[in-house]
């Protein structure tokens, strides 16, 4: 496809949740820059920071940001750099989540409160800090925000527990934030992703046994890879999906559909 037909060039995006080369985001950001985006890349410590580094080192004119989305300061002086740099924003990706590992495991009547408020706060509530802060960056036509979610919003996978609400949390807020901000013409969705191999889903304890059955029941009778997440998220923020906001578009070969 050639660069301009998805009408992305010369477009600016900030990429929340690069971890390594098998993350969703990373996918997401790698096909943006293919089609001249220019990324904005935050990350939330030196550490990750090197990692996002390396893995970016021959993307042109990436703009590295540290920032800690459970600190309200930092998230003000990230979007101020944004300003400053960038002008605008014309796409907010937010592929952030996290739980404690003891939460994702055993029996959901057993989380813990805190584990509670930690899996809500970056899960969930980080989608709409950071938003409250780019709507005003971001121009009347040709803006969207994008965020990751997983089936388990609305049904019982077994382990997924205190990460099963904050992705129902996650995706209201999605549609939420959708009327809000229709007017101003900005689009805010979803795509609810199958089991994939990434780092952070290997900490859900059964998780390969979950690749295995979707792979052995989805109607496409296989797992999907990140490289289709990347391209649903480049669809959803180009103008081919000017009229979709406020919903979840699943990706995962067709699992969402059964009824055993």
């Amino acid at each position: 496809m050639p660069m301009d037909a998805l009408h992305l060039s010369g477009h600016t995006a900030l990429v929340l949740g690069i971890a390594n080369r098998w993350s969703i985001a990373y996918a997401i950001a790698q096909l943006l820059q293919e089609h001249g985006v220019r990324l904005a890349v935050a990350y939330q410590n030196e550490r990750i920071g090197a990692e996002v580094r390396k893995l970016t080192s021959d993307w042109s004119d990436v703009l590295y940001l540290p920032c800690e989305l459970t600190d309200d300061a930092q998230i003000d002086a990230t979007f101020a750099q944004i300003q400053a740099q960038f002008g605008q924003l014309n796409h907010l990706i937010h592929c952030i989540a996290f739980a404690d590992r003891a939460e994702l495991q055993g029996e959901f009547r057993k989380m813990s409160r805190a584990g509670f408020h930690t899996a809500m706060d970056i899960s969930a509530y980080s989608l709409v800090a950071v938003a409250q802060r780019a709507a005003p960056l971001m121009p009347a036509a040709q803006s969207s925000m994008l965020t990751l979610t997983y089936m388990a919003s609305e049904r019982v996978v077994p382990n997924y527990n205190v990460m099963a609400l904050a992705k129902a949390a996650l995706e209201n807020s999605v549609r939420y934030l959708a009327n809000d901000l229709g007017p101003l013409g900005i689009r805010v969705n979803a795509i609810s992703a199958g089991p994939v191999k990434t780092a952070s889903a290997r900490a859900i304890t059964g998780f390969t046994d979950m690749l295995k059955q979707n792979a052995e029941r989805a109607p496409l009778r296989r797992n999907i890879t990140v490289e289709e997440v990347g391209k649903t998220a480049l669809y959803l923020c180009s103008d081919l999906a000017s009229g979709v906001t406020g919903t979840v578009q699943f990706v995962d070969a067709g699992y969402h559909i059964l009824g055993l």
